[in-house]
C-alpha cells in the first residue's frame, strides 16, 4: 500500500476505534464442503475446503483442513466463487438523478454514494473501479471500516478537452476567460477540462497526487454529454500521449471513454490500456486492442426495459439509440477475436437501474457462455486492476480469483452459476454468503 494512503487509513482506523489486524495473529475462518469456481476454470473444484486468515486465503484443499481457532462455516455443497467486480462504476453518480446531482454539493454526492455502494456490496460486488468522480474520501473511509461497500479503485476527475464528454460548463461559458473560476464540478474534482499538453500533464498529475489508481480521460463523444456528437475525436495524439506518459511515470495506466474507430485507434496508439465502451468499433480496431494487450471495458447497453431514461427526442436519446445498435455487433466480434473484455455497468443518474447490477451481468449470456461471463467480472477484471501496479491500495494479493494468497472476497451461491448464469441476477435469493476482505457482510446459512 502506498505509504501516504496506508498512513491515512491507519490514522482513520485509530480515530474510528478499529484495531488493524496483522497476519500472524489474524482470526481464521474455515469454509467447508464447497464447490469452487476459481474465477477462470470451466469446471468446479468439487468437495473443497478453504481456510482464510485475516483478509487472505491461506489454504485450499479437497482434504480436511485442521484449525483449532477458526470460525467454521459449513458451505453445504454450495458454489464458492470470487466476489464480483464492476469495472465501470460511478459511486457519486449512479444513484442520483442528473438534475439533482448538478444542483447539490459534494457531500450529498458522497453520502448517497456511500449508501449506494453498500447496496452494491450486498449484490456481491466486492470491488469497483470508479472511472470518474472525486470519491477518494469514500474509498478511504470504506477501507477504514466507517462505511460498508466494495473496494474502490478511484480515477478521480475524468479529464476532458473543451467541448469534450465531461465539459460540464454551461453553454454560455464560451469564449472561456483564462482567469474565470472553475465550475463547481471541477472545483470538487469530479471532472476537469484541459487543453494542450501542459494542461493535460498538470491535470493528470493532480489526479495522481489526489490518489488516483488509474487515470480516466475522454477521447470521443458521449451519450449523456450536452455538446459533443458521438463521431468526434477528442484530445490530440500529443495530448493523449501526455496523459499516458504522466500515468506511466507513476507506474499506472490510462482508461478512456470512446465509442468510435478513429478516437479509439488514436488512444491505443498513444498507449491507453482500457477502452471504456467501444460500442461502435470495427473488426480492425478490435484487433488493434488485442495486439496492444489492452482491454475492452464494455457494457451490455441495450434499448430495453433497462435503458437509461433520456427524454424522447433529446440529443442524448438519439445518441443512446446509436450506441445500443452497436452493442450486439461488437460483443460478437470481441468474442470471436479473443479480445480481453471486462464487465461494467456505467449506471448513471438512476437508483432503480443501479439495483440491477447483477441483472446487467447476466445479460451477457446473449453473447457469452456462463464461464466467459463470470471471467469478465472476476479474473479478467482482476488482470486489468493489476495494471495499477504500486498505485493499488490493495497490494497483498490478487483480486477476482480464488487461490492461495488472494484476497478473501467470496460469494456462496445457492446453485451453479457455470450452468445457470441468471443466479447472479437475483443476489437477494441466491447469494447465501458475501465476504469481503475476510469479513462476512451477509450469511443466511444456518450453522
Amino acid at each position: 500500500m502506498p505509504t501516504l494512503y496506508r498512513g491515512i487509513c491507519l490514522l482513520l482506523t485509530g480515530l474510528l476505534g478499529i484495531s488493524p489486524t496483522y497476519a500472524n495473529d489474524a482470526p481464521q475462518t474455515l469454509i467447508t464442503n464447497v464447490n469452487i469456481f476459481d474465477g477462470s476454470s470451466e469446471q468446479l473444484q468439487m468437495n473443497s475446503n478453504v481456510l482464510i486468515q485475516g483478509n487472505l486465503i491461506k489454504t485450499i484443499s479437497t482434504d480436511p483442513i485442521s484449525s483449532d481457532s477458526a470460525t467454521i462455516i459449513d458451505g453445504q455443497g454450495l458454489t464458492l466463487m470470487p466476489g464480483l467486480i464492476d469495472m465501470h462504476w460511478h459511486s457519486a453518480y449512479a444513484s442520483i438523478p442528473m438534475q439533482v446531482g448538478l444542483n447539490v454539493d459534494h457531500a450529498y454526492h458522497l453520502l448517497v454514494g456511500a449508501k449506494s455502494n453498500e447496496k452494491a456490496l450486498l449484490r456481491g460486488f466486492t470491488t469497483v473501479r470508479d472511472v470518474g468522480g472525486n470519491v477518494f474520501s469514500l474509498a478511504k473511509l470504506t477501507d477504514a471500516g466507517m462505511y460498508n461497500g466494495p473496494r474502490i479503485f478511484p480515477s478521480g476527475p475524468a479529464i476532458s478537452q473543451t467541448s469534450g464528454h465531461t465539459d460540464f460548463r454551461p453553454a454560455t461559458a464560451v469564449p472561456a476567460e483564462p482567469d474565470a473560476p472553475l465550475v463547481y464540478m471541477e472545483q470538487i474534482g469530479h471532472v476537469m477540462v484541459a487543453d494542450g499538453v501542459p494542461e493535460v500533464l498538470k491535470r493528470t498529475r493532480e489526479a495522481l497526487r489526489m490518489g488516483a489508481t488509474q487515470i480516466k480521460i475522454n477521447s470521443g463523444g458521449g451519450v449523456s454529454s450536452s455538446f459533443d456528437p458521438l463521431d468526434v475525436s477528442q484530445f490530440t495524439d500529443e495530448e493523449t500521449k501526455a496523459a499516458v506518459d504522466a500515468a506511466a511515470d507513476w507506474n499506472t495506466y490510462v482508461a478512456t471513454h470512446t465509442f468510435t474507430d478513429a478516437a479509439t485507434q488514436r488512444a491505443l496508439n498513444a498507449g491507453v490500456m482500457s477502452i471504456e465502451h467501444g460500442h461502435l468499433l470495427s473488426e480492425k480496431t478490435l484487433r488493434l486492442i488485442k495486439s496492444k494487450g489492452a482491454f475492452l471495458s464494455m457494457q451490455p447497453i441495450l434499448d430495453d426495459e433497462d435503458a437509461i431514461p433520456f427524454p424522447e427526442g433529446s440529443f442524448s436519446r438519439a445518441k443512446y439509440i446509436q450506441v445500443t445498435k452497436g452493442t450486439d455487433h461488437v460483443y460478437k466480434l470481441a468474442k470471436e477475436l479473443g479480445v480481453k473484455t471486462v464487465f461494467g455497468t456505467d449506471t448513471l443518474f438512476d437508483p432503480a437501474l443501479a439495483e440491477k447490477q447483477g441483472k446487467q451481468l447476466a445479460k451477457l449470456k446473449r453473447w457469452f457462455s456462463p464461464v466467459e461471463v463470470l471471467r469478465q467480472a472476476t479474473s479478467t477484471a482482476g488482470e486489468l486492476l493489476a495494471l495499477s501496479g504500486p498505485r493499488t491500495p490493495y497490494p497483498a494479493g490478487p483480486l477476482g480469483v480464488i487461490k492461495e494468497g488472494a484476497y478473501a472476497d467470496l460469494i456462496l451461491v445457492n446453485g451453479n452459476p457455470l450452468e445457470e448464469i441468471d443466479l447472479v441476477a437475483d443476489p437477494d435469493s441466491n447469494f447465501d454468503m458475501i465476504m469481503k476482505d475476510g469479513k462476512i457482510y451477509k450469511n443466511t446459512l444456518v450453522q
